[in-house]
């Protein structure tokens, strides 16, 4: 067995955490069907390799994905870092609704805390931001709860650099989550320069882009695969696309690797790019993806390679969600 991959502190304050983490989403719904003995595999063999930092949230299979981690919590409660999230409010009919409210927040900490069993949460997010509150009753909301002893650190997702800072002036934020990936840059405007400049880690979501980096998508998408309904993955865009990966499968080809590599490896060398802690944290389902992805970490591109990939982000067509006013790019100035 490899020797555990290296580990990174989130933040000055933050928890220390595998330099690749574990998204759990894709477990419980969104994908399509799910093998829970194999997923329950890939949890193992996730920690095994030293990965710590496991990514669910209240919303993910209303509840079940935070209940389907619950076991392996409990059972290596020492060594794992549980990150689960609130603010995304689905209805029974599956329509979405969006809450910061102070008093919404004290139900989902109970709730998560309840379906995952434990005592405290490692890192508690906000999933997405409601301009509707303010950031001081919210963060502060927050802020209560770690002192109660309720949660440990506090993350933001799908904010701008602005919101950023006006938050960890509240309370210092330990982690920043936002999809960021060869295809989807637009955390780097403003979100990567504030990290940095505060000295917050930056979780990646979706950093292989939905699967589109793998160059290993299937020719069509099952009625339950969100992606179906995704603008990138869908026409004309999804043909387009597909042929900005010829660097990512050409690079992959002269180094004896895969595309997920090559993509994951672009990713984590963003951290010397902008001074900033940034942990991926690619779903999967089956221990051999997850053994894929983490040689990752092994991968280290040359300069020219570099520069083959740097322009694929700007050429990419179509929304990253069909409806984008959820995500911190409608409320950039």
């Amino acid at each position: 067995m490899p020797p555990p991959i290296p580990t990174v502190r989130l933040s000055s304050d933050g928890p220390l955490v595998g330099a690749q983490g574990l998204g759990c989403m894709g477990m419980s719904e969104f994908y399509g069907d799910t093998d829970a003995g194999s997923a329950r595999q890939t949890l193992d063999a996730a920690l095994s390799a030293g990965v710590t930092l496991f990514d669910t949230a209240d919303m993910y299979g209303h509840g079940d994905n935070e209940r389907f981690l619950a076991p392996f919590v409990r059972a290596h409660r020492d060594d794992v870092v549980i990150a689960t999230k609130f603010g995304s409010v689905r209805a029974a009919d599956g329509s979405m609704s969006f809450s910061n409210d102070p008093a919404h927040i004290r139900r989902a900490v109970d709730a998560s805390l309840a379906r995952l069993g434990i005592e405290v949460i490692d890192l508690y997010y906000m999933h997405r931001r409601d301009p509707a509150v303010p950031l001081a009753d919210s963060v502060g909301t927050l802020a209560d709860l770690v002192q109660a002893g309720k949660v440990r650190h506090l993350g933001l997702s799908e904010v701008t650099g602005e919101e950023l800072r006006e938050a960890h002036a509240h309370h210092p934020i330990s982690a920043v989550q936002s999809e960021w990936s060869l295809f989807t840059r637009d955390v780097e405007r403003s979100l990567v320069p504030a990290a940095a400049e505060l000295g917050v880690g930056v979780v990646a979501y979706s950093p292989l882009g939905r699967g589109f980096l793998t160059g290993a998508l299937p020719d069509a998408f099952s009625a339950d695969d969100v992606r179906s309904r995704f603008p990138r993955f869908t026409g004309e865009n999804a043909r387009h696309n597909t042929a900005l990966l010829h660097p990512v499968t050409t690079i992959a080809a002269d180094r004896d690797a895969t595309p997920a590599q090559v993509a994951l490896a672009w990713l984590h060398q963003r951290r010397t790019v902008h001074n900033v802690t940034v942990v991926p944290i690619p779903g999967t389902r089956r221990p051999n993806r997850l053994n894929e992805n983490l040689a990752a970490l092994e991968l280290t591109l040359t300069a020219d390679e570099l520069a083959l990939l740097e322009p694929i982000a700007d050429q990419v067509t179509g929304d990253r969600y069909p409806d984008m006013a959820e995500t911190s790019n409608a409320r950039e100035i």
